[in-house]
This record gives structure tokens, C-alpha cells and sequence, in this order.
């Protein structure tokens, strides 16, 4: 890519534009993709001062402000680094009515700060091209530019930027340092592009000895590339895929759950607090060794999730954890990848953040409902395991509760929440049509506890049919997978 790269080699396909004739294009076609709801991301990325500042002014000009954005991303500050290396950018991804523009990419840490070796190499690579997918799946579109310079030209622009107050601002280490190494930094990156580079995201790498001819570029592939990736949205959109499933697969693991187990009230006072103070001791040593913590309860309506979490925090410090109680998406989170407005939530190094319901709703809720077309819930368990070994990888301690509870059971608590006057908010109609539901409900279930059960985000499943012994066991797992966190 950079080290065949012939830079007198020139393209001239839109030579016969001006920028503002392209602009004006580029113009139209943002109110096409916001009309259909087609997100777009473009990444410039490239040598410092080779001129991104000069092509994203061009970029912007024509396009209407109100829907479009640029994020400048630069070295990772303290808060950034507290978190997994994604969630940075997955906070100022484009809803489906914009055009966002990143100076400089979900690549500049790894081109320019990150550790030089093949290991954390492997895998940053993995997190961002997991992203990227992630991403175009879900329906963006995604353009990635390198902006390239040779070393000659590099060196006249940072001493044209030296002569001025404004230029010296612009300047930082990383410009002199890419040039002083600029074989090296040019082999890294190369080593960067070739591993990144994929069909429906690939690298394009843009001369920019010329500035005018570099802007023209990107704003003749940008608007190429939205065209192309149209196509394929509205294709994707209106045809019936093959999916790839096995449908003759069974997945029961919930019909072999042992539901019996109980605890009696002495047992379950003797054992509560003891347990509570040892969560809490836990939670304290993991603020200390900036562990960050996620939990996620899912399971039957009804089943004693709400309680769970009361018992389970009881002795914690409520400054260090955040509970997040899950509806259906607001209007501006339907706006969103469906992961959005849970990775923004993602809490820093030594913080806990509980889910009372969670992501897994793409596989359960939507699923069982149709509110998502079978091929994008399919995908999704790939999606979250993705994700959660993103989280994993952090060093981020991921659990995941499931309480069960029979059908009877179930039907006698809807019962008694009607009856008793202080619980009659728990109870809605909703709760009532999806038990009605019950066998698909049961059927998602027990191919997400399947499919998403990995070493690094384990599902415990909670027998609930006796709260006192939900609430015991969920203690119980809770303390020995951080005991075994921290003894790493």
C-alpha cells in the first residue's frame, strides 16, 4: 500500500471537477442517505501535517450543518485510556441522519502511541476491524482515507507551519517525530493498513503533495463510495437473505435447570450479611486495582431481578456503581446502533455498572416480537461476544445473571402483584401478553445462554423459584468471579 505507493502516479478521474462542483454533489447526496436513514463515518487518517485539516474543510463546506460533525481524535487522555479502546469512538458514532467525520481515526492511537509489537498489534486489530464490521453491518457507511505525503514534503510543511503563530500551534512531537523515523513510521503503518483493509471498508490512500488534488480525491471516492454503499443498504434492506442458521438445533438448557432449590428463612439471614460484606470488600479492592466491573440481569418476568440487585448492593458504595434499568430505546437511541447506548454507559477502570436488563434484548425481546428482521439478530450474538471480549480484553470483570423461574411460579407472583396494592406498578399488560408468549420466549432464552456463555462473560443461571436462594447464589457467584479476577 505506502511502500509500492507511486506518487507521480496520478489519478485523474476527477480532474475535470471543481471542489465546489463536488461539494454540491456530495451536498445532494446528504440528503438522500438522511432520508433513507444511512449513517455515514469517514475516517481521515494519514502522516501528520500532510493537509487533513485542508481536505475536511473541503469535505464540509456545501453539506448542511445541522447534520453533519467532525470529531477530533488525538492521543488517548487519562478517561479514554480507563476504558476499553473502542469506546471512545462508539461515543460519537453517526445516528442514522448524519454524516460524521473523524480527524483522525479509530487508528491514530495505533499508528502513533500504541506499543510496537505484534501482540498488542493482534489485538488492537482485532477490536477495530470488529468495530468496523460491527458498524457496517448495522447499515453505515464507512470510508477510510490515509492521507500520504513523502518525507521531502512532510519536512517543507512543518517548516512553513514553524513561521507562523497559528502553524507552531498545529505542530506536535508526533509531527517531528514521523519525520525524523519516517522509513519506520512508514513501515508501521503499512503493517496497519494491510491487516485493516477489507472489501467493504478498505483503505484508500491519497496522494496529498498537492492539497487541491488531495481534497478533489477524497471528495470524488467519498461520494463514489456513498453511491456504492446505497446499493448495498437499500439491497440488503428490501431482499430475503438466506440465513444462516441451524434450525434443527436444540438448545435446552434451561429445561434440564434444577428449580427446587431453596434455602430457609434462618439459613438465608445467617449467611446475608456475611456475604453482603464480602461483595462490598470486593468492590473496594477493585476500585483499588482499577477493575472495572459489568453486570447484566436477564431473565423471567417477574423473577426477582430488581431484588437481586437491592440485596447484592446492599453494603457497596453507592458512589462507586451505576444501575441502568432498560426500557424499550427512546427516540434518540432508535437512532443509534442498537449497542450504542450501552457501550457509552460502559463504566471506567475500578467503577460497576449493572444492567437490569441489557444488550441481550436484541436477541429476546426483539426477536421474539419481530421488531428485528432475523438476519440482524442473527448476527447479534457474534456482535456481543465481540464486544464483551472487548470488554474482557480491558481487563473489565463481565457477569452475566439469569433468573428462572417456572410458569407456575410466574403466574402466582403476576397474581399477587395484582392483588397487593403496593406492588400493582410491577404488574402491566405487556407482562401479561408476553407470557402468552412463553414457548418463543423460552426458546430465545435458551439459545442466548448457549451462544453467548464464553470463559471471559459466563452466564450463571440462578435457579429463582425461591428468592432467598436467588438472592444467596447470585452473591455467591458474584464474590467468587471477582475473587478470582483479582487473583490474576
Amino acid at each position: 500500500m505506502l511502500k509500492d505507493f507511486d506518487f507521480e502516479k496520478i489519478d485523474q478521474r476527477f480532474d475535470n471537477y471543481k471542489r465546489s462542483e463536488l461539494g454540491e454533489r456530495l451536498d445532494q447526496l446528504q440528503r438522500t442517505v438522511k432520508g433513507l436513514e444511512i449513517p455515514v463515518l469517514i475516517l481521515i487518517d494519514g502522516w501528520e501535517s500532510a493537509g487533513k485539516g485542508y481536505v475536511i474543510n473541503d469535505l464540509t463546506r456545501e453539506l448542511d450543518p445541522r447534520y453533519v460533525r467532525v470529531e477530533v481524535f488525538d492521543k488517548a487522555n487519562q478517561m479514554e485510556k480507563a476504558h476499553p479502546s473502542v469506546w471512545r469512538f462508539w461515543q460519537k458514532i453517526p445516528s442514522n441522519q448524519e454524516i460524521v467525520i473523524y480527524d483522525r481515526s479509530f487508528y491514530y492511537q495505533v499508528f502513533n502511541h500504541d506499543q510496537k509489537n505484534d501482540e498488542k498489534l493482534e489485538q488492537r486489530v482485532r477490536e477495530l476491524t470488529e468495530l468496523d464490521s460491527t458498524l457496517i453491518n448495522n447499515g453505515m457507511i464507512v470510508i477510510k482515507f490515509f492521507i500520504n505525503i513523502t518525507e521531502k514534503t512532510q519536512k517543507k510543511r512543518i517548516k512553513k507551519l514553524e513561521e507562523t503563530v497559528e502553524g507552531k500551534h498545529l505542530l506536535s512531537e508526533v509531527d517531528y517525530e514521523q519525520n525524523k523515523n519516517y522509513q519506520d513510521h512508514r513501515e508501521w503503518f503499512e503493517k496497519i493498513l494491510t491487516q485493516t483493509n477489507n472489501k467493504r471498508s478498505p483503505w484508500h490512500i491519497v496522494a496529498a503533495e498537492d492539497k487541491k488534488y488531495a481534497s478533489k480525491m477524497v471528495l470524488g471516492t467519498v461520494i463514489d463510495e456513498i453511491h456504492r454503499g446505497i446499493e448495498r443498504i437499500v439491497q440488503c434492506r428490501t431482499r430475503d437473505e438466506a440465513i444462516k442458521r441451524d434450525r434443527d438445533q436444540v438448545y435446552d438448557v434451561l429445561d434440564q435447570f434444577d428449580l427446587s432449590k431453596s434455602l430457609s428463612k434462618d439459613d438465608y439471614h445467617k449467611e446475608l450479611a456475611d456475604l453482603q460484606e464480602q461483595a462490598a470488600k470486593l468492590v473496594y479492592q477493585c476500585y483499588d486495582q482499577k477493575i472495572p466491573i459489568v453486570l447484566a440481569f436477564e431473565g423471567m418476568d417477574a423473577a426477582g431481578k430488581g431484588g437481586a440487585i437491592k440485596r447484592l448492593t446492599r453494603h457497596i458504595d453507592p458512589r462507586s456503581y451505576k444501575i441502568f434499568g432498560i426500557n424499550a430505546p427512546d427516540p434518540i437511541e432508535e437512532k443509534f446502533h442498537y449497542l450504542w447506548r450501552f457501550q457509552k454507559e460502559m463504566p471506567e477502570d475500578g467503577q460497576m455498572v449493572i444492567f437490569d436488563r441489557s444488550w441481550y434484548g436484541r436477541v429476546l425481546v426483539e426477536r421474539v416480537e419481530n421488531f428485528t428482521p432475523e438476519r440482524d439478530w442473527e448476527r447479534a450474538y457474534e456482535e456481543i461476544n465481540q464486544m464483551e471480549r472487548t470488554l474482557a480484553d480491558h481487563g473489565t470483570a463481565v457477569m452475566k445473571f439469569f433468573l428462572y423461574i417456572d410458569s407456575q411460579e410466574q403466574y402466582e407472583r403476576f397474581e399477587d402483584r395484582v392483588e397487593d396494592p403496593a406492588k400493582n406498578y410491577k404488574i402491566t399488560a405487556e407482562d401479561w401478553r408476553n407470557r402468552e408468549k412463553m414457548p418463543q420466549y423460552l426458546e430465545a432464552m435458551n439459545e442466548m445462554l448457549i451462544r453467548t456463555d464464553t470463559e471471559y462473560a459466563p452466564w450463571y443461571i440462578v435457579a429463582s423459584n425461591d428468592k432467598r436462594y436467588a438472592r444467596i447464589q447470585v452473591l455467591k457467584y458474584f464474590i467468587e468471579h471477582l475473587e478470582k479476577i483479582i487473583a490474576k
